[in-house]
């Protein structure tokens, strides 16, 4: 029975065969990809419940590839490439990528971030403990992956999510990056802070001026917190 299925899409027919290999025998569905358009047409008929994408591709590439899917699902998207520049994991970030890994990679590392994708938004049968925090206008729902802003569920990607979960869950108490890295992220980073500010800017742009109760505060030379006004938690 398969746990899940993975969308990996890399013109390196190797990589696409060993990554194979190690999913299917922990139990994943697998689907190949080599090229951008190959990988929208089999998103689109297949419904992969993860996608592990590869930037440089022949014709579409992986931040048009990226851009596209996004416009239509949240699916937890991890992209791969050879660069090391920050600018790109930053633009990877911008454009709603869940997470970020640079080749040459340990095959067993992201097989490692793949589970641990699928463990916070896969699948998982039998009853669930309902996590949802609620404020003023404000509620992030972690059993449904869901954020309702004064009322309307806003699209928000799942890391964005976890990250406002986290902070709102613990309000008022400050985070350095390098916790928030830890504790949501659940892995280093490559000490790349950046990471944070950028999922921050984008729940900013989705939260600011909802209400006078809370904001997501930075606090200078620290880090981040969900500053709440007293006895505004429901």
């Amino acid at each position: 029975m398969s746990l899940g299925r993975v969308l990996v899409v890399d013109d390196d027919k190797n990589i696409c065969e060993l990554l194979r290999l190690y999913l299917d025998k922990d139990g994943y569905g697998v689907i190949l990809a080599h090229d951008g358009e190959e990988a929208l047409v089999k998103f689109n008929a297949l419904k992969p419940d993860i996608i592990l994408l590869d930037i440089m591709l022949p014709g579409i590439d992986g931040w048009q590839v990226c851009r596209e899917i996004r416009k239509k699902s949240n699916v937890p998207i991890i992209m791969v490439t050879a660069k090391q520049e920050t600018f790109d994991k930053v633009l990877g970030l911008e454009l709603g990528a869940d997470d970020y890994i640079v080749k040459p990679f340990d095959t067993k590392e992201v097989i490692a971030r793949i589970k641990a994708v699928y463990r916070r938004v896969g699948q998982t049968s039998g009853e669930q403990e309902v996590k949802e925090v609620k404020y003023d206008k404000l509620s992030v729902n972690m059993t449904r992956y869901e954020l309702r802003v004064d009322g309307k569920v806003v699209d928000t990607p799942p890391k964005e999510l976890e990250l406002l979960f986290h902070l709102a869950s613990n309000p008022n108490r400050v985070y350095t990056r390098d916790q928030l890295l830890d504790e949501v992220w659940g892995f280093e980073y490559y000490g790349d802070s950046r990471t944070i500010d950028v999922h921050v800017k984008r729940l900013r742009e989705k939260l600011e001026g909802v209400s006078d109760k809370w904001a997501l505060k930075t606090v200078w030379g620290v880090g981040y917190k969900f500053e709440v006004a007293e006895g505004a938690h429901e």
